[in-house]
């Protein structure tokens, strides 16, 4: 009975995705219309020739296919994000590489937000969903609730992800800061967001040890508050059913602080929270110890969320917002300064009596570098939200250099080690490939973060200082074009440091695969999960 509903439901979507298709009002939404028309096909081609299949008996065990996949995903939307975001950064450096192809899919501005959207969502998203689906089932000795739920989430984020990605260099987006995808395609993320949320929440309720180790607190957190978020930012209008155009909600000042509302707990609750329960599971596991302090951990934890939610503000010191709402995100950033670090000194404490597996083990190494970005860019953000420091620093690269720093340092770096952990695991093999060339990896990306993250706090701080240059009669010395020119030779290192990260993201993905999938890495003896 089951398998006919879905044979109906697929049906009855490839049939209106095709009408949508025929009616379209933009090329956007045509291009999704066929693209919806073919996966819905698909899945109803492929459920008619499964339905009389038998059924095998009730799975035992934990629901590891589905993190397989993700893996896989995720270093894929890796490699894709890193490559775009070379791109772009020798795009700035050298104009004439904006090609005007097909519509414009070769320019800065529509190649830019696929770069923001490909490495946080898609990479980072899929790390995420992946590690916590792991997480839970061991931390709850359960497996994923809600059967083929899970397969729904993955596949429907993937979805999500190709749609997402096709808008943007389509041009039709939102036009916000973080480039918000289509009303239609903010629907869709919204029903998996909420499949997400029930599969891990399910899991949780069911479990089988009474206590929910503090990693899940973290992503249960992370879920819950992008769900929120993104509804809130994302109210809009359709201004047609047959078209992706839409109007926002929100107007003027008000849409910006929604915006940097929503912008900052991406950060806080996405960037941060997902990734520091990413942190509190697989750093003690890969150090053979114990989390340094449990209750550590959990002030880390309600310190956090309760202060970082209100940070926001701080993007718009200077602007129509009123001075006490930037001034109070100003204050709640400074303060978030402490929980942060006390979440840096538990990951790192942890290590206390191992620390000699830095010299050993290349994937310790990384989680070190990536806890010690951490800590970095948790000091420079909130130093740099201060109204004095943002007048410098803020619309400069030094912002673009604090960004990247954090994310490629701290979420790139502790997603990679993840990935080295998971894989042998995974795919049942006594080790990696190859620890030689973790090393490289952990080289090359950590020689291209140091000169993305140093290039731009030179062009950045030279920026600020640039524009506010007046001579004697209090007229400014540099043009806007000076300040670019200027900026050349740094722009070139910032595009080198990206080279290098790709490459060692590249070596990774041969190393992850030659571990699952070469035959030099004997397959482990069967031993219960860990």
């Amino acid at each position: 009975m089951w398998d006919w509903i879905k044979i109906a439901v697929w049906g009855i979507v490839a049939l209106l995705a095709a009408l949508a298709a025929n009616f379209a009002r933009d090329l956007a939404y045509q291009v999704h219309a066929i693209l919806v028309m073919l996966i819905a096909g698909g899945m109803f081609v492929w459920t008619v020739r499964h339905t009389d299949e038998p059924k095998g008996a009730a799975e035992t065990g934990y629901m590891d296919g589905v993190i397989r996949y993700g893996v896989v995903a995720t270093a894929f939307w890796g490699i894709a994000g890193f490559l775009v975001g070379v791109i772009i950064a020798f795009q700035l450096a050298f104009p004439a590489l904006n090609l005007e192809i097909l519509h414009g899919f070769g320019n800065f501005g529509r190649l830019r937000p696929l770069h923001t959207s490909a490495v946080i969502f898609a990479f980072g998203g899929n790390a995420l969903i992946a590690t916590s689906f792991y997480i839970v089932q061991r931390t709850s000795a359960a497996r994923l609730w809600g059967g083929n739920l899970a397969w729904f989430v993955f596949w429907g984020y993937q979805v999500f992800i190709v749609l997402a990605a096709t808008g943007y260099l389509l041009g039709a987006t939102q036009s916000k800061e973080y480039a918000e995808p289509e009303w239609y395609v903010d629907l869709w993320l919204t029903v998996v967001w909420v499949a997400y949320l029930l599969v891990f929440l399910g899991t949780i309720i069911k479990r089988k040890e009474p206590h929910i180790y503090v990693a899940n607190w973290f992503f249960l957190s992370f879920i819950i508050t992008v769900a929120m978020l993104h509804v809130v930012n994302n109210l809009t209008i359709p201004v047609s059913i047959f078209g992706s155009k839409s109007v926002i909600v929100w107007a003027g000042v008000q849409d910006a602080m929604t915006q940097w509302w929503y912008g900052h707990n991406a950060v806080g609750f996405f960037l941060t929270a997902g990734f520091l329960g990413m942190m509190y599971y697989f750093v003690p596991k890969q150090a053979g110890k114990p989390v340094f302090s449990y209750k550590l951990s959990i002030i880390h934890f309600w310190a956090l969320i309760f202060l970082y939610i209100w940070a926001g503000p701080h993007h718009l010191h200077y602007t129509a917002l009123p001075d006490w709402a930037s001034t109070l995100g100003m204050v709640f950033s400074v303060i978030l300064w402490m929980p942060s670090w006390g979440g840096m000194i538990n990951g790192l404490m942890t290590l206390s009596g191992a620390w000699d597996k830095i010299r050993t083990d290349p994937i310790i190494r990384m989680m070190v570098i990536s806890l010690g970005f951490y800590g970095m860019s948790t000091f420079e953000g909130p130093m740099m939200s201060i109204r004095a420091v943002n007048s410098l620093s803020h619309y400069t690269d030094w912002t673009i250099g604090h960004v990247h720093s954090g994310a490629l340092g701290w979420n790139g770096m502790i997603t990679f080690a993840a990935l080295y952990f998971l894989t042998p695991k995974l795919w049942n093999k006594t080790g990696l490939y190859s620890l030689k060339l973790v090393n490289w990896h952990f080289w090359l990306a950590t020689i291209g973060i140091i000169l993305y993250a140093a290039s731009m706090w030179v062009t950045g701080i030279m920026e600020g200082l640039m524009w506010r240059e007046v001579d004697a009669n209090g007229f400014l010395v540099n043009s806007f074009a000076d300040t670019v020119a200027a900026k050349f030779p740094m722009y070139i290192v910032r595009g080198m440091g990206g080279v290098l990260y790709l490459t060692g993201a590249l070596i990774m993905c041969y190393n992850l695969w030659m571990t699952a999938f070469g035959n030099r890495v004997p397959t482990a003896v069967a031993t219960p999960a860990e």
